[in-house]
């Protein structure tokens, strides 16, 4: 571990978490209350500065004025060891940015690593053995009905 100046490391472009307001606020108390667990729990960062883990830390630390922050550098690792980091690192906190997800990561990839995975149409027809039938067929159709053509939500 290393203590690095804030403005050399920078968030993750493609990072799929979404920040959540009140977790986010719930996370600089914490930190405020207990600023020890920085050192315990630095933010994990690539040899180019990139935030593999702890997007929302480093936020909460930018918000709270600090100037240095504790990292630790994953060093000579591929980019599907990085990609899988930060899947795993964030499997059990936040909520997903799953527009991100669907253009930036391997859907398998994710399955993989123990993240719960979109099934569009083609691949749930796709993964039966025979013809899928009517019933199946109507419950797809009538779930299409209840997308916003807008949002996809």
């Amino acid at each position: 571990m290393e203590r690095v100046p804030i403005n050399s490391i920078r968030n993750n472009p493609i990072n799929p978490r979404l920040v959540n307001t009140a977790k986010f606020e719930k996370l600089k108390q914490s930190i405020q209350d207990f600023p020890q667990m920085l050192e315990l729990r630095p933010i994990v960062i690539n040899e180019n500065g990139i935030i593999l883990g702890g997007n929302m830390r480093y936020k909460a630390l930018v918000e709270l004025g600090y100037k240095e922050v504790p990292v630790i550098v994953a060093e000579h690792i591929t980019k599907e060891q990085e990609n899988e980091f930060i899947i795993k690192d964030n499997l059990g906190f936040g909520d997903w940015d799953w527009d991100i997800l669907a253009n930036e990561w391997d859907s398998v990839e994710l399955e993989d690593w123990g993240l719960d995975v979109w099934l569009n149409q083609d691949d749930l027809f796709a993964s039966l053995d025979d013809e899928p039938n009517e019933e199946l067929k109507k419950l797809v159709e009538e779930a299409k009905k209840n997308i916003c053509a807008l949002c996809g939500k």
